[in-house]
């Protein structure tokens, strides 16, 4: 039985053309997909400030998109944001980042699937996510690797995702609710509602328990 999210999703016809427009986008191209905009769509002024930052600072700018695609899942794994985490990139994709990077983002250090490059990358996501205290050989690390460009961007972006997902985990929504009927941007085994389901039932399931 499907559960009510906690804030409803604004009906499709009581939005206007421009956003009707943007919603239609999510659902072909996912991230966001159409459900948290939907959310978002009770407040014009929030779901414009959101879909205009993502689409600046994630779609688009000075860093790579792969790298922000996983700081974006690595902070949907550190929330345990279900909705977000099983959503994908597919600029990411179609520019060579692969799903078997996504397995061991919480353990990006010591892992063999990242180059040193993302593993920077990763150690900020951490350190805001964490609130770490940081040091002189971490900021060496991170200007090793970014402009200072890309840090405030990648910074930016990173606060954005943490806040949002930190919220959105709480709304109890789920995909293929809203606009049902694509798979786009979805992660392998959420490309409908029924396999979703099988997925999350299975042993190691990443946010079970």
């Amino acid at each position: 039985m499907q559960k009510e999210p906690r804030i409803s999703y604004v009906p499709l016809e009581s939005m206007d053309e421009a956003m009707r427009k943007e919603m239609h986008r999510c659902a072909r191209e996912g991230t966001p997909r159409p459900e948290s905009s939907a959310v978002r769509a009770h407040a014009p002024n929030a779901f414009w400030a959101f879909a205009d930052s993502w689409q600046a600072i994630f779609d688009h700018g000075v860093c790579d998109h792969a790298i922000k695609e996983l700081c974006r899942v690595y902070i949907s794994r550190t929330v345990k944001c279900e909705f977000c985490g099983n959503q994908r990139s597919i600029k990411a994709a179609e520019g060579g980042l692969s799903e078997q990077q996504y397995d061991e983002l919480l353990n990006f250090e010591s892992s063999p699937k990242y180059d040193e490059r993302q593993r920077a990358a990763l150690s900020y996501a951490e350190a805001i996510a964490w609130r770490l205290d940081t040091d002189d050989a971490f900021w060496e690390r991170l200007h090793r690797h970014f402009t200072e460009a890309e840090l405030v961007e990648l910074g930016c972006f990173i606060a954005l995702t943490f806040g949002q997902q930190s919220w959105i985990r709480l709304l109890g929504i789920d995909h293929h609710q809203y606009l049902p009927g694509t798979p786009a941007a979805m992660a392998p085994g959420f490309e409908d509602a029924e396999s979703a389901a099988a997925t999350k039932a299975r042993d190691g399931y990443w946010a079970a328990g």
